[in-house]
Formats: C-alpha cells, structure tokens, sequence
C-alpha cells in the first residue's frame, strides 16, 4: 500500500483531468468529481448518473452526475507512488467515459479496462 495523503491525492486527480484533451472536458456536462477515502465494495472509481448518450429532451433539472475516485482503494492497490498516478489517470478516464457512454467492453478494446 501507498500512502498518499487527501490533498496530495485530489491534486493527482486534477493533474489527470489536465491530461483530458480540452475538446472532451468541454463536451463534459453536469458532472462532478469527488475524491471519496474508500468504496465498500472495493472499487477504485465509479459513475452514476445518465451518459450523455442517454440524454433526451426530459434532461433538465437533475442533479449533477458524479464520479467517485476512491483513494485508499487506489492506494492499497499499487505498490508504488507512480503507480498511483499511473492508477488515478486511469481511472479518471475510465470513469469520464462512462459519462459519455462508453461502455467497459469498448474501454477494454481501447485499453482502458
């Protein structure tokens, strides 16, 4: 396990949302990040919320989608603090996909499974 404090941890989460191409961040709508310390079921990241793909007419007035990233869980799974970074972008990516509908076979065919 990595220890990696709150701060420095939502910093390595930022810093990977500077990674996004600005032309995907911009097309990202109603959506937050949070870093949460662990996922019960032992997840590194999760979505919930309606992909934009799914998004019709009657999408108005709901809340914001979320994206959790779970430090403790990311920590205890690398071995390594660059490992950690390399985990958190991965994870990221992974999770602002989903937002924009992409599914986790298709992530694995692109390699971000």
């Amino acid at each position: 396990m990595v220890d990696i404090a709150r701060a420095e941890f939502e910093e390595l989460v930022a810093d990977a949302l500077d990674r996004i191409p600005p032309e995907l961040t911009r097309l990202m709508d109603n959506v937050v990040i949070t870093v949460e310390d662990e996922s019960p079921d032992g997840l590194l990241g999760l979505y919930e919320g309606i992909p934009l793909t799914e998004r019709g007419d009657g999408y108005f007035g709901v809340l914001p989608d979320q994206i959790f990233v779970y430090r403790l869980n990311i920590c205890s799974y690398c071995e390594t603090p660059e490992q950690v970074v390399e985990e958190v972008l991965v994870t990221v990516v992974h999770e602002i996909a989903h937002h924009f509908g992409i599914d986790d076979a298709r992530l694995g065919d692109l390699g971000w499974g």
